[in-house]
């Protein structure tokens, strides 16, 4: 017989349920897999395309967000002479994820699968925003085969102590307590998320429709959730390990870092990347951690420069 405490966590998970799975539907209808699904060992990955011609641009988005945001940012700055390629990381958007996804290597191994699918023969150009950044790195390092160049922004780059991570990323990362949790998200996450976006691009202003525009509402989906909060949490000891590896890095980088980012510490990240590995450090005075949105037509320069070979070591 079920007592009072049982029954009433039962009516509450249960309700939470409903709620995520309506609040599913709505967020899946506004924002649709308006892409194609690239099978890659066995594990769709859903890839936004602009442009039908030119070299290929492959862009790997942050944590918390979907190839969405470069869709309205960066690719109609290139679409005309490019195709640009954004693709939804493991679990992420409308991509599958396969096991091992929290390790960059995985990630990156899906990311190399859309290339050798969609640009067969071909070196990209790659570009990485943020936890991003970290994944188009890998990509270089285990298949440099495949890249042109990097266009790195904003990038996590080493381990930084894992100081700063929020905390319900602890409890939606959970083996045990993860599903549950992940279930009350669509509850408190969008009005939480939609009231902190200045937060990131401070000290710049957020663009307008920022939040709608970008898909970020696709976040707060359970097993999205999820699989964002098991990303950032390794995250620490997957850069730890990968950082040894950046002097192999032969292809040339550019890097755009704003000088007030309040997500990241610069001088914990590009700084040190900076003594490993020659590198085109542009660096923004008054930009916070999302440089591509005031700064789009200065990335897209530095993605043509790399693309054509005007920018070599």
């Amino acid at each position: 017989m079920l007592t009072a405490a049982a029954l009433t966590f039962s009516v509450t998970g249960l309700g939470a349920c409903v709620t995520s799975s309506v609040y599913t539907a709505r967020v899946e209808k506004a924002h649709p897999a308006a892409g194609r699904l690239v099978p890659v060992n066995g594990y769709d990955v859903h890839v936004l395309q602009a442009g039908e011609a030119g070299p290929p641009v492959l862009m790997i988005h942050g944590a918390s967000a979907n190839a969405r945001e470069f869709s309205w940012t960066l690719a109609p700055r290139l679409e005309e002479d490019f195709r640009v390629l954004m693709a939804d990381r493991p679990g992420h958007g409308y991509s599958a994820r396969p096991p091992g996804a929290d390790t960059l290597a995985v990630q990156a191994a899906q990311m190399a699968g859309v290339l050798e699918q969609m640009a067969p023969g071909e070196k990209a150009v790659v570009v990485g925003h943020s936890f991003g950044g970290a994944v188009a790195l890998r990509l270089a390092l285990d298949r440099p085969d495949l890249v042109e160049g990097l266009v790195l922004l904003a990038p996590v780059t080493h381990d930084w102590g894992g100081d700063g991570q929020a905390w319900y990323n602890r409890y939606a990362a959970s083996s045990l307590m993860g599903p549950a949790f992940s279930q009350l998200v669509p509850l408190v996450g969008p009005a939480q998320v939609e009231a902190g976006i200045d937060g990131v691009f401070d000290p710049a202003p957020a663009p307008e429709g920022y939040y709608d525009k970008s898909g970020i509402g696709l976040l707060f989906r359970p097993p999205a959730f999820r699989a964002n909060a098991r990303d950032v949490r390794r995250l620490d000891a997957e850069l730890a390990a990968q950082s040894a590896r950046y002097g192999d890095l032969k292809m040339p980088v550019v890097v755009f870092s704003g000088s007030k980012d309040t997500v990241i510490t610069p001088k914990k990240h590009v700084a040190r990347l900076k003594t490993q590995v020659p590198l085109d450090l542009v660096i923004l005075p008054d930009e916070g951690h999302m440089p591509h949105h005031a700064h789009g037509a200065d990335v897209a320069d530095a993605i043509r420069r790399l693309a054509t070979g005007a920018e070599t070591r």
